[in-house]
């Protein structure tokens, strides 16, 4: 029996190529995107799920409170880890984790490398690194130790067998040995990096181990099993009373510590940390509900097509019915015939994704997967694929078997308005996703263009920066390089920093005076810079001066901030805080002036306070300004000064604006995924029109004949074919603005700095719409409407 209806559906395929073509296509590219989605999403989720331990793993964060604010910081101070595991049983092992870069030398190789962790000697035991040799127990536990991952072991050395071998930091200064090799850092980890290098090499180092209010690196909590996350959270506001309650009521600056399971750090978490890989659980929902549109659209196109051709299957049943054939048989024919069709989708749409994925890895900016038989999810693509069958096929299926014989058998049969009404609804559905998926990508562009246009309170073009390898490297030396930089052709300004905008920078412990004279503690982000930072970057002073090289007390008395700073103060005005007092990491002065917000943080994040002090001892990165035209030149001259002063460090060099932009490439990613997938889904809902209108003007051509006899134009009979159509798209217009302003507004929140959504973005997507309609009905009638009435009386 299976055999033969197999065969029947078979035949009912091959019988009607066109309409089987555009299923079987529609199906095929529904699957694919819907298949690719759901590698993306399930590798977003995937993250960190490989460490042993997952389910015990916190991540501890801190919130800092001062009278003016509270900071949500993702970090903490170095002390806190240790005591944590000595004052709470609960805690089975405390890991303080700090990512980093640095310049690494290999015999004569110098190598930049910016993906480097520096961690406590248990890091082996809260996650699963696996060592490939070594001892876990031991390789991190001295001054100078570092585990190198299998792909830095063989970029270094050309082998993994190199325990015992060394390496050069800092210059030359540092002699480090190998004591492990461990497995590359799986993709979906949250801590990227390919060495790591042992925490007792900062302490050696010099590094202050007891300053509790030195926030900045990442601690993580093992918690035996069993333990509440809550009651032990419920225990620290005890536990930072007990070791720094004092010093926090005389800074009037309080510490509260609280837990993030592992799990929720990298999509749920809104601690942002630019060391760690962080992702967005709302892109995760946006792609998911892309999938789920995409496959209705290409589901939503067969059930329209089967439910219009059912007068063509009329008799067929009438027949059958009249032979003997139970309803529940026919039903199971007719879900068979989908199955088929389903199943051929699922085929082709499995050759699809493997030949895609090397294309979709590039897109996503991850490798997702290399090989889609080694995912274990071809058996969940295959179940998909059943169920989409069955659901595409289960209404016209009931349809189809429920013809009465008696009437369909004397001729009778025609479309009932139920029919009609369904695949009307069915169209106005698919158009409602098509216009929400088209205001989003006009959206999430416009946002996008947004940042990258948007007047960031600083200059960020024509701006080339050159890292130095160590602050050793320039000690003292910084104004003899400035003056034979500027000296270059080309150049017009330079300025030295201990960071620029877009980069990380320190944050300090700093007391500012209040208007009522008391001193406020807070951290406050800080930048070391030179007399030429303001000049250089184009940064506006509102209030005060200033520095100034012929101000002696400029370079240990003064400093600046900007108008996060003075607000957050509790300061009305800019003028009001120059002249007041601050401390700050052993420096004690008065402020000279206060400088225009610039946006030295992603447009996600508020404009945070921001002081600048000059020290030339912070100094690192270079900024210059040149001449375009004059680049390659300016390059050649420029790493001819640094290797005169830095010649055990390697020329690194970048530009401030493709620095800055970087901060964007999630969100650049984001955007070209759902302008690919938008576009697929313009491309099925448009071959499901294009279908269901063959259809119709096969079943409407003697109607046409008559009309061209009886003197309608061709213009008035494309009217008439497309004029249903455009009410369905004004209808899904309707339907679908709210929608998509609600969608995009939920994706925008997560932008401190944001477009509004205009009205013109739902005009735009409606026409796009409609333009598409039209041009499809027009394609598809036009032939018709032209040809003789003697040729479309003839066609019964």
């Amino acid at each position: 029996m299976l055999k033969n209806y197999l065969k029947i559906a078979w035949r009912n395929i091959t019988k009607q190529k066109f309409y089987s073509f555009i299923n079987i296509l529609g199906l095929t590219i529904g699957m694919t995107c819907c298949f690719l989605i759901f590698m993306y999403v399930k590798f977003e989720l995937s993250y960190d799920s490989f460490h042993e331990h997952k389910d015990h793993i916190y991540r501890l964060v801190t919130d800092v409170k001062t009278p003016t604010e509270v900071i949500p910081a993702g970090i903490t101070s170095m002390p806190m880890a240790p005591n944590l595991k000595q004052d709470f049983p609960e805690v089975k092992e405390a890991v303080r984790i700090n990512l980093t870069n640095m310049l690494v030398l290999v015999g004569e190789n110098k190598y930049q490398e910016d993906e480097i962790a520096v961690a406590d000697s248990n890091l082996f035991k809260v996650f699963s690194f696996p060592l490939i040799s070594g001892n876990s127990r031991t390789a991190l536990s001295e001054p100078f130790n570092v585990v190198l991952t299998e792909s830095a072991a063989m970029k270094y050395f050309g082998t993994t067998n190199v325990i015992g071998k060394s390496i050069q930091i800092g210059g030359s200064q540092y002699t480090v040995k190998v004591t492990g090799v461990m497995k590359d850092v799986p993709e979906n980890s949250q801590l990227p990096f390919n060495m790591v290098f042992s925490m007792a090499t900062y302490k050696a180092l010099g590094d202050n181990f007891d300053n509790w209010g030195g926030f900045g690196v990442n601690t993580y909590l093992l918690l035996e099993k069993g333990v509440d996350p809550l009651k032990l959270e419920s225990k620290f506001p005890a536990f930072m009373e007990k070791h720094v309650g004092e010093m926090m009521k005389k800074q009037n600056m309080y510490y509260t510590l609280h837990l993030e399971h592992l799990k929720d750090v990298y999509l749920h978490s809104n601690r942002r940390d630019n060391r760690v890989s962080q992702g967005s659980i709302t892109n995760v929902y946006i792609f998911s509900f892309v999938a789920l549109f995409i496959m209705l659209i290409a589901v939503i196109n067969f059930v329209n097509l089967a439910t219009a051709r059912a007068t063509e299957r009329a008799r067929e049943v009438g027949v059958r019915k009249a032979v003997g054939a139970f309803e529940s048989q026919l039903t199971f024919q007719f879900l068979c015939e989908t199955l088929v069709l389903s199943l051929f989708a699922f085929v082709l749409s499995v050759v699809l994704c493997q030949l895609l994925l090397p294309g979709f890895n590039i897109l996503t900016g991850k490798e997702i997967a290399s090989n889609i038989f080694l995912t274990g999810t071809v058996g969940i693509f295959l179940l998909i694929a059943i169920c989409v069958g069955l659901l595409a096929g289960i209404y016209p299926a009931l349809v189809l078997s429920s013809y009465k014989p008696v009437v369909v058998l004397k001729g009778a049969f025609s479309n009932s308005n139920k029919g009609l009404f369904l695949r009307r609804g069915l169209v106005v559905f698919q158009f409602v996703i098509t216009i929400i998926l088209i205001a989003g990508v006009i959206i999430i562009h416009y946002q996008l263009h947004y940042m990258q246009s948007r007047d960031l309170g600083f200059k960020k073009d024509q701006q080339l920066v050159v890292e130095f390898s160590s602050i050793d490297a320039i000690k003292e030396k910084w104004p003899q390089i400035k003056r034979e930089v500027a000296a270059i052709t080309g150049v017009t300004s330079c300025s030295f920093s201990s960071a620029i905008p877009g980069m990380s920078h320190n944050s300090a412990y700093t007391n500012m005076e209040l208007k009522s004279g008391d001193m406020q503690a807070s951290n406050i982000n800080l930048y070391f810079v030179d007399y030429d930072f303001l000049k250089v970057y184009d940064v506006k002073v509102l209030a005060g001066r200033g520095f100034s090289e012929q101000m002696g007390t400029d370079s240990t008395q003064a400093m600046i901030v900007n108008e996060a700073t003075v607000s957050s103060l509790g300061y009305s005005k800019p003028e009001d805080i120059i002249g007041k007092k601050f401390s700050q990491w052993g420096r004690e002065g008065k402020v000279i002036g206060v400088i225009k917000n610039f946006n030295y943080h992603s447009l996600r994040d508020e404009v945070a306070p921001l002081s600048l002090r000059i020290e030339p001892w912070g100094y690192m990165p270079m900024t210059i300004t040149i001449s375009p035209s004059k680049l390659k030149t300016i390059l050649k001259d420029v790493e001819a000064v640094y290797n005169r002063y830095a010649p055990d460090g390697r020329f690194n060099y970048f530009f401030v604006d493709e620095s800055f932009d970087r901060q964007y490439k999630a969100d650049y990613r984001f955007g070209r995924l759902v302008l690919t997938f938008t576009v697929l889904a313009i491309f099925l809902a448009t071959l499901g029109l294009l279908g269901l209108i063959s259809y119709i003007v096969i079943q409407r051509t003697k109607e046409i004949g008559i009309r061209k006899v009886l003197g309608a134009s061709v213009g008035s009979i494309l009217f008439l074919l497309s004029s249903d159509f455009l009410k369905l798209v004004v209808i899904a217009l309707l339907v679908a603005t709210p929608l998509a302003w609600y969608l995009m507004y939920q994706w925008l929140k997560d932008f401190a700095y944001r477009i509004d959504i205009q009205w013109w973005v739902f005009v735009l997507a409606g026409s796009v719409a409609v333009v598409l309609a039209l041009v499809t009905v027009y394609i598809q009638t036009v032939k018709t409407a032209l040809a003789s009435p003697v040729k479309s009386l003839r066609t019964e």
